[in-house]
């Protein structure tokens, strides 16, 4: 239950950081067009996804992934 909870909100950012990139495809998000292929992958290719793959997803990339968002967001409302 807590991979595929993982996996679905790995999902979800990828989706949001298409439409995102769509909209405003200079964002200074580091590996952007990398996190919307990880939604492709996880939805197209199932069952090639690694538990080992997930777990380095969460501890390698989400951190900058949350630092990033937030520094966005502090310079947006700065604004």
């Amino acid at each position: 239950m807590l991979r595929r909870a993982v996996e679905r909100n790995i999902e979800i950012m990828g989706e949001a950081m298409n439409r995102i990139l769509k909209a405003c495809p200079d964002i200074r998000i580091t590996n952007a067009r990398r996190i919307v292929d990880t939604r492709n992958y996880i939805i197209h290719a199932y069952d090639s996804l690694s538990s080992e793959i997930l777990w380095s997803i969460i501890i390698n990339h989400l951190p900058l992934l949350k630092t990033e968002v937030q520094d966005l967001i502090r310079t947006e409302t700065a604004v």
